[in-house]
């Protein structure tokens, strides 16, 4: 981003940190075609699970929408790392970490029988491009996990929060 001045850069980086947060709030909230306009047509996936390496986005946001309809989760994403390409890409490393509980047994992986989650911990490898609109948006997303622990099916009921989050707050 050499053309760029750091007060831009700085900008920039701000503009990639709430697009990391709005990934992991229309996850965890459910908002699946909020999630879709986060990314490129072109966008490429790799390591979500056992999506195909091929897939588009928009399968990308089909598989995690039947996948996490049933779950409770919980996106956390911090410490984020990013190495300016040109003016309109970026490459960025977040440390991650999640929680997910199936809702119902006959939506429980069979990769996790006996368990009614799991809680992880990894990172996210992702590309971004600044469109024309002023947006930037995801091109790449690779999910690598360095552990992933079960939530037993005997493990106590979670106490859920009494609030949902507002859809319109922002």
């Amino acid at each position: 981003m050499s053309t760029a001045t750091p007060i831009e850069q700085l900008f920039a980086i701000e503009q990639l940190r709430q697009l990391k947060a709005r990934y992991c709030r229309f996850l965890d909230t459910k908002r699946w075609p909020d999630l879709r306009s986060l990314f490129t047509d072109d966008c490429q996936f790799e390591g979500m699970g056992n999506l195909p390496v091929s897939a588009d986005v928009d399968t990308f946001v089909e598989h995690v929408g039947r996948r996490h309809t049933h779950t409770i989760t919980a996106h956390h994403c911090h410490t984020p790392e990013f190495r300016f390409l040109s003016v309109t890409e970026a490459r960025g490393i977040w440390a991650m970490e999640d929680f997910v509980e199936w809702q119902a047994p006959e939506y429980v992986s069979p990769d996790w029988t006996g368990f009614k989650g799991f809680r992880a911990c990894g990172h996210y490898e992702e590309a971004y491009r600044h469109g024309d609109d002023g947006q930037w948006r995801f091109t790449f997303m690779r999910l690598t996990r360095l552990r992933m622990d079960g939530v037993p099916a005997d493990a106590t009921v979670p106490r859920a929060g009494a609030m949902r989050a507002s859809v319109d707050w922002l």
